[in-house]
């Protein structure tokens, strides 16, 4: 029956935040968004601690069901494990301390130093985030443009075609070597990755050890036949000594389900008799070691809380236009609601929720290599619409305050710049004003280039102090491959 009922809500979770990340609508935003916000990462990133509190008392009282309920990428490793149809394929193994720990360290040192590739690469949601956005949505938009060909044909609107395009092709390779990675170390011996590597799964596992509910043995009704150490993708049970490893054991219901005399039970502890042969208390099962390890545990949460479609463009309908290349801007454009960019840095997990979610195709990885999956705008596929504000409807983690239109209006998040040598009222002579006619800021107004010239040619003047960093007048600008004008990031946001 445990086994069932964890099936059960694993499913739901794992379908819903699936789900999340390959719509592309926003529509499901309203009815599963919670699902990202209970993540314990972004929900500590956020500050938001009625969620942390009560994945601790969850994890108190049930022990590390965050992992086999949870998170997705926990669940997504059991749905790799189950492809290997092999029986009986797992054994008892000690836990690899060597490993463990030290990634914890690594996680918390670069959560700390700030650097975001490193934080992001490691934690556990944001590595499932990438995969669904990178390699499951894509796939999920082609097949809906099939859907969307086959009902244009029967004269139907039920469906319409997007542009699929490449986000970010180190970030997608990235995600491929995880999956790649997840499936062959799930194959091999089931919670592998969660229970050497994940730095979450670590933390929890420092509460585990405590928790009131737990996989228990009868040793009067133990056979010792070992089917519940061959089960265990956690490798957490050894029947040689009837006992259970609880800061490894996701509560899976595996072995109760595989054990045949009934030997094995999920619940309390009966008596002090019943529980001498159980794994020995922390205090003097855990060497000098796991004990620092619990306060860098602990160091974690603490340190973590106070850080913090476009359609082709054709000229006239005949040529098709050259593609815009992105420029290299000497700051960071940082969605409005993200405050500054290093508030943004600091929280964001590199989830890609709002990469998936942007309906502008306005948000992608950055190329920087000490924040190589946190989100940057840019605008060659379209303008930050001052209407649309679903990145900060979405982010779980903080790094994009939910702000409204009428605020969002009013943040600047950059100013455009006019780079003269690639105006083609310049360079061809030719009257355009596509700028300053799509300013929806009216930030923007042509004037002369030479005053004394009465055929000079007219060309963008941008006020800042109005100009909000939309990107619409580098959208539009018709300049190729390098826009006429673009937009500089503020490291800091500003208001009008």
């Amino acid at each position: 029956m445990l086994r069932k009922i964890r099936t059960v809500l694993a499913a739901v979770m794992f379908v819903g935040i699936t789900l999340l990340f390959l719509d592309f609508t926003g529509t499901l935003h309203t009815w599963l968004g919670w699902m990202a916000k209970i993540q314990l990462l972004p929900a500590v990133m956020a500050l938001n601690v009625v969620v942390i509190i009560a994945l601790a008392v969850l994890t108190l009282v049930f022990g590390r069901i965050y992992c086999s309920v949870i998170c997705p990428l926990g669940i997504l490793q059991d749905v790799l494990a189950r492809l290997h149809r092999k029986k009986n394929k797992y054994g008892y193994s000690k836990e690899v301390r060597w490993l463990r720990y030290p990634v914890l360290v690594v996680f918390v040192v670069a959560a700390v130093a700030g650097v975001g590739s490193l934080f992001q690469l490691l934690a556990p949601y944001s590595a499932f985030g990438r995969i669904a956005t990178m390699v499951l949505q894509p796939l999920w938009m082609l097949g809906n443009n099939v859907l969307g060909f086959l009902a244009e044909r029967a004269d139907s609107y039920a469906f319409y075609t997007v542009d699929v395009w490449m986000k970010s092709l180190p970030v997608l390779i990235i995600a491929l070597a995880t999956l790649i990675v997840l499936a062959v170390l799930a194959w091999r011996g089931g919670r592998t990755y969660c229970n050497t590597i994940c730095p979450v799964g670590t933390v929890l596992s420092f509460l585990a050890r405590f928790s009131w509910l737990k996989i228990r043995f009868d040793e009067e009704k133990c056979r010792n036949c070992s089917m519940c150490s061959k089960n265990c993708k956690a490798a957490c049970i050894d029947y040689k000594t009837h006992s259970v490893d609880y800061s490894r054991c996701v509560v899976c219901g595996n072995c109760i389900e595989s054990c045949k005399f009934g030997a094995l039970k999920y619940g309390r502890e009966a008596s002090r008799s019943s529980s001498s042969n159980q794994t020995p208390p922390p205090s003097e099962g855990l060497g000098e070691a796991s004990r620092r390890s619990f306060l860098i545990g602990a160091a974690l949460v603490t340190t973590a809380a106070m850080a913090q479609k476009k359609e082709k463009l054709m000229d006239g309908g005949l040529a098709e236009l050259e593609d815009k290349v992105a420029p290299e801007r000497q700051t960071p454009l940082t969605p409005p609601g993200s405050l500054s960019f290093d508030h943004y840095a600091k929280r964001c997990t590199g989830c890609q929720l709002c990469v998936s979610e942007c309906p502008n195709g306005v948000l992608r990885p950055t190329t920087d290599l000490m924040h190589l999956m946190l989100p940057e705008m840019s605008y060659e596929r379209g303008y930050c619409r001052p209407e649309c504000t679903r990145c900060s409807e979405v982010c779980p983690a903080g790094a994009i305050k939910l702000v409204d239109q009428a605020e969002k209006s009013s943040v600047q998040i950059g100013h455009a710049v006019f780079i003269q040598k690639n105006c083609v009222a310049v360079t061809d002579g030719v009257d355009c004003g596509n700028c300053e006619r799509h300013c929806p800021t009216g930030a923007i107004e042509l004037v002369a280039l030479r005053e004394d010239d009465e055929e000079s040619p007219w060309v963008p003047a941008v006020n800042e102090e109005a100009c909000i960093g939309c990107g619409a007048c580098e959208y539009v600008c018709p300049a190729r491959p390098f826009s006429a004008i673009i937009v500089e990031g503020h490291e800091v946001h500003r208001k009008i």
